[in-house]
């Protein structure tokens, strides 16, 4: 598996991976309630995906295994987390965690000196176990029952 820059070729595929990630590991954050579903569902399309690749302030990455997509991240150069979705056959073998190290690289190099990001119930626990914590509890997003906005400090300010 390599981590790279995604590009405007990647846009379809990187899109079935965000919302298959959504639609089928995300159940305790929809669901299966079509409402919630369809609003979450409803940006995230190849020229949508195609624009966040193309976008200069902020980086789009892949996780790519024999030319196929495992799994989407984004940040922007602020440090905030906009993306992690997996594709559900990559779930478990670290696809995830080696992204998420990726992503954190970039915002340290756009010298972020945090990562900041709107969790889902699904990945909460995820980003505990990495060192995320908690800044409080939000209203869920696109309808969800709940989503917790969360920080890790990065560099010589998280020693």
């Amino acid at each position: 598996m390599i981590i790279r820059d995604a590009i405007a070729d990647n846009a379809a595929e990187a899109c079935e991976v965000i919302r298959a990630s959504i639609t089928e590991l995300c159940i305790a954050d929809h669901r299966h309630d079509p409402d919630i579903v369809a609003r979450w569902l409803a940006s995230k399309t190849p020229a949508n995906v195609a624009a966040r690749a193309a976008s200069d302030r902020s980086s789009l990455l892949v996780a790519v295994e024999n030319d196929a997509v495992l799994a989407v991240g984004g940040v922007k150069d602020d440090g905030e987390i906009t993306l992690n979705d997996v594709a559900p056959k990559a779930r478990f073998r670290g696809v995830s965690a080696a992204l998420l190290k990726s992503l954190e690289a970039r915002a340290v190099e756009r010298g972020a000196r945090e990562i900041t990001l709107l969790s889902t119930e699904t990945a909460h626990r995820f980003y505990l176990s990495r060192g995320y914590r908690d800044l409080g509890p939000s209203p869920g997003k696109f309808g969800a029952a709940v989503s917790y906005p969360m920080r890790k400090m990065l560099g010589p300010e998280a020693r």
